[in-house]
């Protein structure tokens, strides 16, 4: 009864929509990627001076992000994945164990956020729109 009652817990974490997923390039060379991806049809469709991120006019949620450094965060993330809830999705990672690189926080530019390791060492920045 008990290993049934927890297959059913690790089936609810892991039902929760994930809404986009987005590489995150660490550059050097943030107005080169733009024009380079420009020329792929890729358009800027947020900058925040250290995170540019390009979309796909056709289908928005291509995107790929280009970055210089985080803001908060003491490292820059490999990829994003924006959930339907980050707050779910922290407990679920921290009921697994998963090392929590940057802890769940508020930004100021509106989305909730937390990075973690995934099991090939790569940092997985996990947010929500606020």
């Amino acid at each position: 009864m008990g290993a049934f009652h927890i297959a059913i817990t690790f089936c609810l974490e892991i039902s929760m929509t994930i809404r986009r997923v987005v590489p995150n390039v660490e550059s050097t060379a943030v107005e080169e990627s733009r024009e380079f991806y420009g020329r792929l049809g890729f358009e800027e469709v947020m900058n925040q001076g250290w995170i540019v991120t390009l979309a796909s006019p056709s289908v928005p949620t291509a995107q790929v992000s280009f970055m210089t450094g985080d803001k908060t965060a003491p490292v820059v993330p490999d990829m994003s994945v924006e959930v339907d809830d980050v707050d779910a999705a922290y407990a679920a990672m921290r009921q697994s164990g998963a090392e929590i690189v940057h802890p769940l926080q508020d930004e100021e530019w509106g989305v909730r956020r937390f990075f973690v390791r995934d099991p090939n060492g790569r940092v997985v920045n996990v947010l929500g729109h606020r």
